[in-house]
């Protein structure tokens, strides 16, 4: 082999060594980068346990839009204060946008105007006031009380008062279901009357008082799903309850609920799609972080649900949502 020859050899070697190094460096074939959008989810309870429907579409909407999720508890249930700590932590940690279920909507409303914000929100409610809250997806808080006091309506006797059990009036929007199912029972003539839960045995004092010391029937309306799984638990617990609660109403739709319905624990219960509430949520805070919207509100339907409706297609595809 000539001199000449193995200077070519060497050169066609040297170069074969570039064009490895620059292609496995991405210099040559650069691969197209897809963006992550880190987005915070921040709930009102220190679980996400009655959020299993919502986290499949947030699921499903995290994988089609490279969103980075993550879900925030409370360390307290109902701790708005907290819950606005966690918001400012999450935003200085880098959030491209939060989602927010607020624990009490008119503080966190107030919170959120002396804040300085540095990513957009979204409002898992009734859209507040301040202008980088780009979006929210909410019910007709009211109007779902109505459904559920129409349906209660329909069903009993006026002779039987309703008891309501909630967590609390301002927790999350109870008070706008409890104007709307008190609005209705006490127009068709039923006597109401309220159980805030003040302390952990509240709701079972309540249902033991329909057997002693004086046996009397009831109805009750559990206004949001805690409330109501914990009723449900109380009554399927012991047949003696069930002679004297004429009939368990709520809100809510997890698959334990859902259960107690066809079990009959259960009368009838409020719901809405809680896997579009989860898809839309992320997909408007993305469309929020590029800034391709305006202020908009998304209201979700709510459904009455009973023993005779619960294997309704329609139903099925809301209750059952397939990941």
């Amino acid at each position: 082999m000539t001199k000449q020859e193995k200077l070519l050899w060497s050169f066609m070697a040297l170069l074969l060594v570039v064009l490895f190094l620059l292609s496995s460096t991405d210099l040559i074939i650069k691969e197209k980068k897809t963006d992550i959008y880190p987005v915070s989810i921040i709930i009102s309870d220190t679980s996400d346990e009655y959020y299993a429907n919502f986290r499949k579409g947030v699921d499903k909407a995290a994988e089609e839009y490279n969103v980075d999720v993550s879900f925030i508890t409370l360390f307290e249930k109902g701790d708005d204060i907290q819950q606005m700590e966690l918001l400012k932590r999450e935003m200085d940690d880098g959030a491209a946008a939060v989602i927010l279920a607020p624990a009490k909507p008119e503080a966190c409303a107030k919170a959120l105007d002396n804040m300085v914000l540095n990513s957009p929100v979204v409002v898992l409610g009734n859209l507040f006031p301040n202008e980088l809250v780009r979006s929210s997806v909410s019910l007709n808080y009211e109007d779902e009380g109505k459904k559920l006091g129409q349906a209660i309506a329909s069903e009993h006797s006026t002779s039987l008062p309703v008891w309501i059990f909630t967590q609390g009036l301002d927790y999350g929007y109870n008070r706008e279901v409890y104007d709307g199912l008190t609005a209705v029972l006490k127009a068709s003539g039923f006597s109401v009357g309220l159980y805030e839960k003040k302390e952990i045995e509240t709701f079972r004092k309540v249902i033991e008082g329909t057997v002693y010391p004086d046996s009397k029937e009831a109805i009750i309306a559990a206004i949001d799903v805690e409330s109501l799984d914990e009723a449900a638990t109380i009554i399927a617990g012991s047949p003696v309850y069930g002679n004297y609660i004429a009939g368990l109403y709520g809100v809510g739709s997890t698959t334990k609920l859902l259960k107690q319905l066809d079990n009959g624990v259960i009368k009838g219960l409020m719901a809405n799609n809680q896997f579009d509430a989860g898809y839309t949520s992320i997909e408007k805070a993305v469309d929020a972080l590029h800034k391709r919207q305006e202020r908009d509100q998304i209201i979700l339907e709510s459904y009455y649900i009973n023993k005779s409706n619960l294997r309704e297609s329609k139903l099925e595809k809301i209750l059952y949502p397939i990941d």
